[in-house]
């Protein structure tokens, strides 16, 4: 069972937020005791419903709950924003206390774990484990915000079909080095049918302005700041490189790296049973039974 309960977050924005609530949880310990809360939050053009898997399994043991972030999924898209790094930590720390979620595990995808880390190393007494999920803590700049824009332009929507949606993103797309039918399915689940065809769920305008808020910095800072046990997760062929996410590890004061073989950036979809296999043990290590 999902149930949806709106949180009001930055600005008195609505947000959609999904709880999955069956199967019934197994917890053990002592009558009354708090099952512990997990917040999943989506990446760039995402929704919470991209973390359905990871969410039924997670349910088992602990309370969870994805967040569609402003601008997406079934949020509230305000006109004039804002949809800046400020607004986006705002709205999830807004979630975890209207929703009694704390101490919270938050597990972040690309954007959302900007997003995660930001608000553990800000408030450290709401957090109590944190997974990041194939996000650079580097600068990519503006050539990085350029290519967007003209990725963006490049999409032909709308789209006649879903099926029409799956083969562009999943095999047709020039960013594409090989085809991922993974793709093709998770950019379906953010579209909606218009009556001309279908379009994305989220305006393409928005997605740029959030992007524009956090590509030119760099955040190694707030990631020093984290004093919570962190997971990092790569996919071998995602954005995050092997590199860097170790040093991100090095970084943080209880940083554990790990990777999964054969996923992209969409790491949790590409490999739903690799992402268990590395996010699972650390869950089971960091959080109370």
């Amino acid at each position: 069972m999902v149930r949806r309960t709106d949180v009001t977050g930055a600005g008195g924005v609505r947000l959609a937020a999904w709880e999955y609530a069956d199967p019934p949880k197994a917890v053990s310990g002592r009558a009354g005791e708090q099952v512990p809360g997990v917040l999943l939050l989506h990446g760039l053009m995402g929704r919470g419903a991209h973390w359905t898997e990871t969410a039924r399994w997670l349910s088992t043991r602990y309370r969870a709950v994805a967040l569609d972030q402003r601008g997406h999924g079934r949020s509230e898209k305000p006109s004039d924003g804002p949809f800046t790094r400020e607004a986006y930590v705002a709205d999830a720390e807004a979630a975890v206390e209207q929703l009694g979620l704390a101490p919270v595990t938050l597990i972040g995808h690309s954007m959302g774990a900007l997003t995660a880390w930001q608000l553990a190393a800000r408030r450290p007494d709401l957090v109590r484990a944190l997974v990041i999920c194939d996000m650079r803590a580097s600068a990519l700049g503006a050539a990085s915000q350029r290519e967007w824009s003209e990725w963006f332009k490049s999409w032909p929507v709308p789209f006649a079909t879903l099926a029409d949606v799956r083969r562009w993103f999943g095999e047709g797309d020039p960013w594409l080095e090989r085809p991922r039918p993974t793709r093709g399915e998770f950019f379906a689940e953010v579209m909606a049918e218009r009556t001309d065809g279908w379009r994305p769920v989220f305006s393409r305008r928005q997605m740029l302005t959030a992007r524009e808020t956090w590509v030119h910095d760099a955040h190694w800072e707030d990631l020093a700041h984290v004093q919570c046990p962190t997971l990092v997760v790569r996919g071998l062929d995602g954005d995050l490189g092997r590199a860097e996410a170790q040093e991100m590890v090095r970084v943080l004061p209880r940083g554990i790296y790990a990777e999964v073989p054969d996923a992209g950036h969409l790491v949790h979809y590409d490999q739903p049973e690799g992402w268990r296999r590395v996010v699972e043990p650390f869950l089971e290590s960091a959080l109370p039974a």
